[in-house]
């Protein structure tokens, strides 16, 4: 399990055209993916599951607890994304509830284009 950042402190500010914005990049895929947005709510949990394949959740509002393995579960906010590896077992719960985008694509490398959070750990 690997934790990434994608807040507005991560990203770059975009003046082209006349813009005033900050992206922050994500990901780039070639091949085939899966894009969907879950809504997790007060006290709702994602059972305990291995990965299908590699998995990208980026955690848009709210909070929870994530976990791979046997492993304690780790916090997790708006503005961080956790990423799976395909086969890996993990869960993740939530006591106020959260919205995530999720992108399963066996072509997924987050470290590629985002920030890693692993210094904040």
């Amino acid at each position: 399990m690997e934790f990434y950042r994608f807040d507005r402190e991560s990203g770059r500010p975009i003046t082209k055209f006349d813009s005033n914005f900050v992206m922050s990049r994500i990901i780039q895929t070639s091949g085939n993916a899966h894009i969907g947005c879950m809504h997790i709510p007060a006290n709702g949990v994602v059972g305990y599951h291995q990965a299908v394949s590699p998995q990208l959740m980026l955690i848009m509002t709210g909070a929870g607890k994530v976990r791979s393995g046997n492993d304690d579960f780790i916090e997790i906010k708006a503005g961080e994304a956790v990423f799976w590896e395909k086969g890996e077992w993990h869960e993740t719960i939530s006591k106020i509830g959260l919205t995530a985008i999720v992108i399963e694509s066996e072509e997924l490398n987050p470290s590629a284009y985002m920030t890693s959070r692993e210094s904040d750990l």
